[in-house]
């Protein structure tokens, strides 16, 4: 392979790349704890969009409960997120991994 090929080849994966991110922006994904008392929804780039708490869940003495449920359902919901973005990227770079790019 020439350096011309090599270069138009990066370009387009650079290309396919950055389309991949877009569509990671556009991406929901949800987790839930508590048994549902609460609920997160962000997107596949790593953002939180919106947090439900069931009103049930406002114990005035369960504070802690409901902090660890709020904890868990926001990190289960960033971890699905990774999970998404890491299976799309992947498909693009055949598995390398490319320092700051996901």
């Amino acid at each position: 392979m020439n350096m011309q090929q090599m270069m138009k080849q990066a370009q387009k994966m650079q290309k396919q790349l950055a389309q991949a991110q877009e569509k990671l922006g556009e991406t929901e994904v949800s987790a839930s704890a508590g048994g549902g008392m609460v609920k997160v929804t962000g997107t596949a780039d790593g953002h939180i969009t919106g947090i439900t708490i069931d009103p049930e869940a406002l114990d005035p003495e369960d504070v802690e409960m409901l902090q660890d449920s709020i904890l868990a359902a926001v990190n289960d919901c960033l971890e699905s997120g990774q999970n998404v973005a890491n299976q799309q990227m992947g498909a693009i770079t055949g598995g390398m991994n490319i320092p700051g790019m996901f």
